[in-house]
């Protein structure tokens, strides 16, 4: 027994309730069991006994043993001072206090806790994944939404320590977070880096000459280091030294990883379809943030990298002829992992819920995402028809399954809920 399942227990009422009685013999009643508290204090608030025939209207304390309460020095805690009832799990020593203890060892049923356990032992992908198929539609439709609400959220919390260290400038917390999304989960970091080095307003003034944007990306990269054989790479090279010297540009190399990595996400190509980007758009945070048509948004990320790009996957090492394009898979990554958050953390930041409502809505629009996270599920028969189940599922994955979180869990409640009030 665990501190957290009894809370879950005594929430949820999972217990036999007929003919309470406390340990000092007295019949109890359950009125209301009180609100959880999430804070400093009581297990639950607000709670409404009656302990013969008397109400009692306060505060509940749970432990796992009823020593616990001294353990814990509660009664030197003014927050414990409206205490109307003690439970426990086991009652170890007579507690010298004003109000009643109820036991609840012998009146939880045997499966749930078999069950509980189970659960928590479990090996397996997720923890429930011999019974998840046990779980209705409709339990799944509004879990869901709430998983993607809390994934959402919590990106939007990430956009706006963002804001704060920029100064609240939206454009510019753009440009770092899509900046990080072309780096792919391997240079994300290094990509960021890069983009909170580079002023998006230095990159404005230069966005006219795709060269000079190319020339202020790689070289902050480091890529611009060194002899080359080309023309193109010496120009660059040129230009960007010029730059250096004119914004007094702090470069560092930055770590950036090749091996292992399909010649489409080489992170030198990577830079050339960013630079692509600025080159075309103009404050494109804020027309995205204007457009209504998903359609509309993928337009604007669809560039392809400048002619040089289509001989080369790095600098100075032709290659054959290939158009070097943004891809779909990238578009729907940018849309999901960048496009997607920012317009929730701007309609959150702003109390605009038109934006968070778009946000939601473009997540169903995009098509699913195929990882391990998302296939475990699928083959668990788990729905997983666009981003919007996909963000859901890594969100559930991530934050409930991995922790072990059943309990919080709309899933685990369900399947432990059956057997709650029987004690055999």
């Amino acid at each position: 027994m665990t501190e957290r399942l009894l809370q879950y227990i005594w929430q949820l009422q999972y217990f036999n309730q007929n003919e309470l009685i406390t340990a000092d013999g007295e019949s109890l009643s359950i009125i209301h069991p009180g609100i959880i508290n999430t804070n400093q204090g009581p297990d639950f608030l607000n709670a409404k006994i009656k302990v013969n025939n008397t109400i009692w209207a306060g505060s509940i304390e749970l432990h796992v043993l009823s020593s616990d309460w001294n353990s814990h020095q509660h009664s030197l805690d003014k927050n414990y001072a409206n205490i109307i009832l003690h439970v426990v799990w086991q009652n170890d020593i007579n507690l010298l206090v004003s109000f009643p203890v109820l036991e609840l060892q012998s009146l939880v049923s045997k499966i749930l806790l078999q069950q509980f356990d189970e659960l928590m032992k479990a090996k397996s992908f997720i923890a429930c994944e011999t019974m998840i198929s046990n779980v209705t539609p409709i339990i799944w439709v509004a879990w869901k939404e709430r998983l993607l609400v809390e994934r959402m959220q919590r990106k939007a919390a990430v956009i706006l320590e963002y804001l704060r260290c920029n100064n609240n400038h939206w454009e510019e917390t753009f440009w770092w977070l899509i900046a990080r999304n072309f780096g792919n989960t391997v240079n994300a970091d290094s990509f960021e880096k890069l983009a909170r080095s580079l002023p998006i307003g230095i990159l404005a003034k230069h966005k006219n000459q795709i060269h000079q944007t190319e020339a202020l990306l790689f070289g902050q990269a480091g890529l611009l280091e060194g002899d080359f054989q080309e023309d193109y790479p010496t120009l660059l090279q040129k230009e960007y030294r010029f730059f250096k010297k004119k914004y007094q540009l702090y470069s560092k190399p930055l770590p950036l990883y090749f091996l292992r990595m399909r010649p489409s996400n080489f992170p030198s190509l990577r830079l050339a379809q960013l630079s692509m980007l600025i080159h075309s758009s103009v404050h494109l945070f804020s027309i995205v943030k204007e457009t209504i048509l998903l359609d509309d948004v993928k337009k604007l990320l669809a560039v392809t990298a400048n002619d040089y790009w289509h001989y080369h996957y790095v600098f100075d090492e032709l290659s054959i002829y290939r158009e070097k394009n943004i891809g779909k898979q990238m578009i729907h990554s940018v849309l999901i992992n960048t496009i997607v958050p920012i317009l929730f953390a701007y309609g959150h930041h702003y109390g605009e819920t038109k934006y968070k409502e778009r946000a939601m809505l473009w997540l169903e629009q995009i098509a699913e995402e195929n990882n391990s996270i998302t296939k475990g599920f699928t083959l668990l028969g788990i729905e997983n028809k666009n981003a919007f189940d996909s963000q859901a599922l890594i969100q559930l994955k991530n934050d409930y399954c991995n922790q072990k979180r059943c309990l919080e869990c709309a899933v685990g409640n369900k399947l432990l809920r059956p057997h709650a009030v029987s004690t055999s």
